[in-house]
């Protein structure tokens, strides 16, 4: 296809050079016109396939194991302390009770956290050796490798809380990222929510305490469902995540799709008194949590 476009756009070149040239037939003054729009198409359609493209071969960045080995030292220090710091309150306003899911728990750090708060936490993941990583770190605690989109395994179990902490940021597809929310709502109680915390887009287009995105200013250009890149400051592995960013509307419809009602939005700032030297975090949320409801009760 850019071959074509190419082509096209030659030819557009020529026929208007002849017309300013002073052969100017009815058919060059068409042509004149309609080779530039021709050419556009065949840009626009080229476009098209290597953005989606690029989205089918996104893969798991943490299906590594040097990346799990980095990240099973983190826990919650700068930009990660706001994505945490008001979760046991969100908590205890919206879960029913104490049986909770950990949708992507990765290395542990999120289920190690319900397990502070007095939850009893179950935590899932792709990922076999961030699973691994968990387990080394928490021997009692209870994790579960799952397929990749599919959640049959968990099928007959109920939670009062469902929490995924960044999961939805690499998840590529709208239709993949419903079909897990539909899944996730069928295990909630009647009186149970889902916990989806994730990064705002202006994470990626700005610096901050605990993650660089400077090397990559395509990011602001970047669209739901685009790739991009960051640098997380925090661990030793200091290759750059790739991620799914999500407009916060088009998040909203994907829960319209799965039947959640979105009861509560928060977006987590600075106060500037923690002992943290800020970057952007005062002024601009890196995070945003949806706390969600199935729309209709279980059957």
């Amino acid at each position: 296809m850019a071959l074509s476009a190419g082509a096209f756009w030659f030819v557009s070149i020529m026929y208007i050079w002849r017309l300013f040239d002073g052969e100017r037939t009815g058919a060059t003054l068409i042509g004149a016109f309609l080779f530039p729009v021709a050419a556009a198409l065949a840009t626009l359609a080229a476009w098209s396939i290597r953005r989606e493209a690029k989205r089918s071969v996104f893969a798991n960045v943490y299906e590594d194991a040097q990346r799990a080995a980095s990240y099973s030292t983190l826990e919650f220090p700068g930009t990660y302390l706001l994505a945490y710091r008001d979760l046991p309150g969100i908590f205890a306003e919206h879960a029913g009770g104490k049986r909770a899911l950990d949708f992507g728990c990765g290395t542990g750090r999120s289920t190690r956290f319900l397990k502070r708060h007095g939850f009893d936490p179950v935590g899932v993941d792709i990922s076999s050796e961030m699973v691994a990583k968990a387990r080394e770190a928490d021997a009692k605690g209870v994790y579960r490798v799952v397929q990749d989109g599919d959640l049959s395994a968990l099928s007959g179990s109920s939670y009062d809380l469902v929490l995924s902490a960044f999961t939805f940021d690499n998840i590529a597809t709208a239709p993949k990222k419903v079909l897990l929310l539909t899944q996730l709502r069928d295990l909630l109680t009647d009186e149970g929510c889902i916990v989806n915390l994730v990064s705002s887009p202006e994470i990626y287009v700005n610096e901050w305490a605990s993650f660089s995105t400077r090397d990559y200013p395509e990011n602001r250009d970047a669209g739901t469902g685009d790739t991009v890149r960051i640098v997380m400051l925090d661990v030793p592995d200091r290759r750059p995540v790739e991620d799914i960013v999500w407009m916060h509307e088009d998040y909203v419809k994907l829960y319209e799709q799965a039947e959640l009602e979105v009861v509560a939005t928060h977006r987590p700032l600075a106060t500037g008194e923690e002992p943290v030297e800020w970057v952007n975090e005062t002024e601009i949320a890196p995070w945003v949590v949806y706390v969600l409801k199935r729309k209709s009760p279980r059957t």
